[in-house]
This record gives structure tokens, sequence and C-alpha cells, in this order.
């Protein structure tokens, strides 16, 4: 009876151990359907983001808000093409730039998918005044650099980098550049006592706005002939057309 029992055990020990596995698959596989991320459609947000108060300045469908610096309408120069906004190429040191109208920024987190035609400068510009004595968008606002960093045909100087904070702070950059025509993301995080640029993943730039170091380099002879650069703490947000085809999506911001 006790050989019995004990063989009995055995099986039972045996029948479990092979019944194990099939268990262990399927809470493996129902732990990873639970740890699944969603894919964030373009030009879009999730609950998240909107809970923290991220607005999009762009749909992927309409230039709804946007128009011309100085101006009422939108340029034609700039279209919607497969859920991004364009520029055609056909701006230049002044002409062709583009605000957000509806609404000033002062203190915000700025986030922006871009890409730029090989051999293209662009730029990314916050606290813009539109007033008639303003040619274009950079006389007032501070620009995050956009441009082909590989691939521009002459020699660029730090301070005329890609992700730089254009003519003050030069960028570290170094690992994260991509070649034109990819994709791209970037931030710029500012507030009075602290600012930062970002490009995929990485801090390019950080500086303290106002400070004793800022302002020498905002009086350092660069902004000699623009009086107002950097004088307003709030303003519109531009998109620069400089000559060269360049590409914006999943545009959006949130006030801090």
């Amino acid at each position: 009876m006790k050989i019995r029992k004990y063989l009995l055990a055995g099986m039972i020990s045996i029948l479990a151990l092979g019944c194990s596995p099939e268990k262990t698959e399927e809470v493996s596989e129902a732990e990873t359907a639970d740890t699944i991320v969603p894919e964030v459609m373009d030009n879009s947000l999730n609950e998240s983001e909107k809970a923290d108060g991220w607005m999009l300045l762009f749909d992927g469908e309409t230039m709804d808000g946007w128009r011309a610096f100085n101006g009422d309408e939108l340029p034609e120069t700039w279209i919607v093409e497969d859920g991004a906004m364009k520029a055609l190429g056909a701006g230049g040191d002044i002409g062709g730039d583009i605000v957000f109208g509806p609404m000033e920024f002062e203190e915000f987190e700025l986030e922006f998918t871009w890409k730029i035609e090989e051999g293209g400068n662009s730029g990314v510009m916050y606290h813009v005044v539109e007033d008639p004595k303003y040619k274009a968008p950079y006389e007032t606002g501070p620009e995050y650099q956009v441009i082909d960093q590989l691939g521009f045909p002459d020699p660029l100087e730090k301070w005329q980098s890609l992700a730089a904070d254009y003519a003050m702070y030069e960028p570290d950059f170094e690992g994260v550049v991509k070649p034109a025509g990819e994709w791209n993301t970037s931030r710029i995080v500012f507030t009075n006592e602290g600012a930062s640029y970002w490009l995929n993943g990485k801090k390019t730039v950080e500086f303290v706005p106002y400070s004793e170091d800022w302002t020498t380099r905002r009086n350092s002879g660069k902004w000699d002939d623009f009086p107002d650069y950097a004088i307003a703490k709030s303003g519109l947000i531009a998109l620069q057309d400089h000559g060269a085809e360049a590409w914006f999506k999943n545009i959006k911001i949130r006030k801090l």
C-alpha cells in the first residue's frame, strides 16, 4: 500500500510539473499585454498630457491659428503635407515667417518634431513681438536654431549651430545629430529661473535668462542692430522660412 501511495504521489507531482509551464506562459502573456504602451498618433495628446496642461498648436490637418508675422493671413508659402506644416522655402532673411497668433507665452515648455532639406536653415522663436517697425521675428525673439548641421554649404560657427540659443549660447549636440531629411524631436523649457534646449533627448543648451552672464552676451555686439532683441518677457511662437523646405509636426506647448 505504501508503494502505491508513493507511486500515486509521484505521478501527481509529474502531472503538476507538466502543467505549470503553460500557466507560467499564460501569466507572462497577460503581463506583457498589460505593459504594452499604446502608440501615440502624430499631432495628438494623451490623457496624461491633457491633464498636465499641454495644448496642440497644430492638429495635423489645418493651420488654424497660424498667420504671417505682422500679417492677417497665412502665406501661400506654407502648406500642410502628410500631417506636417511645411515651409516651401520661398522666404529669406526677411519674409515668409509665421506666428501662432491666438495667444502669447511667457514661461513654457514647447516640444516639436521637425526635419529639413539638405543644406537647409530654419528656426523656432519665442517671445516674438509684432510691430511694423520689426521686419522679422528674430529682431525680438530668441531662437532655437534648426539647420542641416552635417550638410550646410558654409562653415558654421558654434553659435550658429543646431540646437543653439542662436548667437547667445553654443550647443552640445554631440551624438544626436541626424542627416537632413530625418525627423528630429526638440524641446525648449523656459522659465525666468532657468532655461534649456533639447535635441533628440539630449540637453544642448542651459542658461539663466536675464542673468549677468545672459546680459553680457545680449550686449556683446551681435544684437546692436536689434536693440529690442529679447527684451520682452512674453510673446508669440514663430516658425522661420529661411529659404529652405522645412517640416514641423507634433507642436505642443504648456504654460509653466
